[in-house]
């Protein structure tokens, strides 16, 4: 794998100005993507985490949402400070996305056939019409939709849910774009077409040579297609890491909670999946310390006066932002790991 990064986003802070006040979704994210490279961002419902990506992907939605401050380095330049113009020669040629609810995004009142070369005409004017068609049904064969001639002559709600998906992610590879960002690609779907998706992206990213930031809560999801993952919660990243890292050797409380509430076919424990008690914090007025210190029930004094810094591990650029990992803390964390049941901590 090329280590080249293609991507990266450094202390990203995005509001929104609302009737209630300001709402701090995304607060000091920083994050890269290397060239045919899949990363993840996992969390909950509310974390920030579709919000930062669309702000990357130059589709945050103004004047109410805004960037307060921080970089989106792409193609060595700041692409953050650029004028919508500028951004549409971007969208969908450079960046592209495949959104969560198919039925939703495409439209059911064009043929897919249509949907799908909207993208390429925009951004390759000489083409004639007969070029397009020929492109659509290159692309998607591609992604294996069945009966691809009939099927582009067909309207939205003429296919099945998994047809649609691949509908979605026709439409985003159109142009061969360098980067792909996939928002919860498979939610919705049985378990059979998340496979056939999964399979399907994985593939993808060889053949096309793009690079893919995948958007999801489901770590099964992320355990197939990712090599890294950022952990978010609350508008910020509180842990990153290799997969193999995260799953064998989590760091950060709220990690152990999301992997703690996946089921487990290996499971010799019969119990009820772990939930995390509680709710996140209000980002109208985020908590000035651990902004998971009220549903941890490893917290300390510290965690709800202060932020922790990062604490790192091994050579894999794993990190966490937990006071558990200060020298004073070592006998809490002892304690900690014991209760979930390790045999060992760093």
């Amino acid at each position: 794998m090329s280590e080249q990064t293609i991507l990266s986003v450094r202390d990203l802070a995005v509001s929104f100005d609302t009737y209630a006040g300001e709402v701090q979704a995304v607060r000091g994210v920083t994050w890269h993507l290397n060239e045919k490279e899949t990363i993840a961002i996992v969390g909950e419902s509310g974390c920030g985490k579709t919000v930062s990506i669309q702000t990357v992907m130059g589709l945050l939605q103004k004047p109410a949402g805004r960037i307060k401050r921080g970089e989106i380095i792409f193609g060595g330049q700041n692409v953050a400070d650029f004028t919508p113009k500028q951004w549409r020669t971007i969208q969908g040629n450079e960046m592209s996305m495949i959104f969560q609810d198919p039925l939703t995004y495409l439209n059911p009142t064009m043929r897919v056939g249509e949907q799908i070369s909207e993208a390429y005409l925009e951004h390759n004017p000489g083409v004639t019409r007969a070029q397009a068609n020929e492109r659509v049904l290159s692309i998607m064969r591609l992604v294996s939709l069945p009966s691809p001639v009939q099927n582009m002559r067909r309207y939205p709600n003429q296919l099945s849910g998994g047809m649609r998906q691949r509908v979605m992610v026709a439409m985003a590879l159109i142009c061969d774009p360098k980067v792909l960002f996939a928002d919860e690609p498979t939610t919705a779907l049985d378990v059979t077409i998340q496979a056939q998706i999964i399979d399907l992206m994985n593939g993808l990213k060889e053949k096309v040579n793009t690079s893919i930031v995948l958007i999801t809560h489901d770590l099964g999801v992320v355990a197939n297609m990712a090599q890294r993952i950022y952990v978010m919660y609350a508008g910020q990243i509180v842990e990153h890491g290799d997969v193999d890292s995260i799953f064998s050797s989590p760091k950060h409380p709220y990690t152990w909670g999301l992997l703690g509430s996946v089921p487990r076919l290996d499971s010799k424990n019969k119990s009820r999946l772990y939930s995390i008690p509680g709710t996140p914090p209000d980002l109208l007025a985020p908590p000035a310390g651990c902004p998971f210190a009220a549903r941890c029930k490893y917290a300390m004094n510290i965690c709800k006066r202060q932020t922790p810094g990062q604490y790192h591990f091994g050579k894999q650029g794993q990190y966490t932002c937990c006071w558990l990992y200060e020298p004073q803390a070592k006998e809490r964390l002892h304690q900690a790991q014991q209760q979930r049941g390790c045999a060992h901590h760093d």
